[in-house]
């Protein structure tokens, strides 16, 4: 434990924050929102990576894998927010690279900040972390059992288990924040969504499913807010150590084919969208929804509302 190093004095609008995967889909958003709030950042990316989308402003950057983030540089920080990861990618999720970098490099991260002084830990899970067991659910609950189908989903599950414990042993706070369906700006360009942009804006026809898949979609600009909005409540936690998992959605069931033809309309698409032209894959997984405490996410926005008030925007 590293009961020793004491923690400094914040105020919301001082809060000092170290960001991994920070030129991520995510993470671009996440620095823009903290940026914008007028937080100190301190952002991790790999040498020569840039972020998906234009930024507001520049955060200050560390160059490096996830040991450039160390002792020294970390001295100072309110929040660290995890958000790094390999495996997102299926094609490149094996068991040793997953594991190594979302269970072992993490951990020594957050083993370091601690060192450091770090008392606050933001991590970003997977809905999938659920795996199997969130197809017996209409909403899936927080407290559902974890089975995980794969090595990403796996791995992110086992870092959810050793955040518990690192938090348990060395007295510091943590909240995993479990992501379903994000959309927008900067997404992977195999994904729907940009596939939908892109059929629009150049009046194509779109192959589609039937599109009766249920899902949760966010807009990952509303995702960015509320991770940032978490990691807000957290520094204000008064009780140590602190751990929770959350689910991060917007409680909203929406077939594919709803989400397909929202989009195809605010765009002005004019080709055709084909739903049917393509066939469900193996093992499609029909619904996957969360269930959503209204009541934390209604302090998370008052969190952030509080903020914007006392930075005058």
């Amino acid at each position: 434990m590293f009961a020793d190093v004491k923690p400094k004095e914040t105020t919301d609008n001082d809060m000092k924050l170290a960001v991994t995967g920070a030129t991520g889909f995510v993470g671009s958003h996440f620095l823009n929102e903290a940026l914008t709030h007028r937080q100190e950042v301190l952002a991790l990316r790999r040498i020569g990576s840039r972020p998906r989308i234009g930024l507001f402003s520049e955060p200050e950057w560390v160059e490096g894998g996830v040991d450039a983030f160390h002792e020294g540089n970390l001295t100072g920080v309110d929040c660290l927010v995890h958000l790094a990861a390999h495996g997102v990618d299926p094609s490149r999720a094996n068991w040793e690279d997953t594991f190594r970098v979302n269970v072992n490099d993490s951990l020594g991260l957050w083993l370091r900040a601690a060192r450091a002084g770090v008392r606050n830990f933001i991590v970003i899970g997977s809905c999938f972390e659920y795996g199997s067991y969130g197809e017996k659910y209409d909403f899936i609950p927080e407290d559902a059992p974890l089975r995980p189908t794969g090595p990403y989903h796996a791995s992110k599950a086992a870092a959810t288990m050793a955040a518990a414990a690192f938090s348990a042993t060395e007295k510091v706070n943590v909240w995993v924040l479990r992501p379903f369906q994000i959309y927008g700006a900067g997404e992977s360009i195999n994904r729907l969504y940009p596939q939908i942009l892109e059929a629009a804006h150049h009046g194509k026809d779109l192959r589609l499913t039937e599109g009766n898949q249920i899902r949760d979609f966010m807009d990952v600009r509303e995702v960015a807010r509320m991770i940032h909005g978490y990691a807000l409540l957290l520094v204000d936690k008064k009780e140590t150590p602190f751990f929770k998992t959350t689910n991060l959605g917007t409680g909203k069931p929406t077939t594919l084919r709803e989400f397909t033809e929202r989009i195809w309309r605010e765009e002005n698409g004019t080709g055709k969208l084909e739903f049917g032209a393509l066939p469900y894959r193996v093992g499609e997984v029909m619904r996957y929804v969360p269930c959503i405490d209204a009541e934390e996410q209604l302090q998370v926005r008052n969190a952030l509302d509080a903020v914007r008030v006392k930075n005058g925007l």
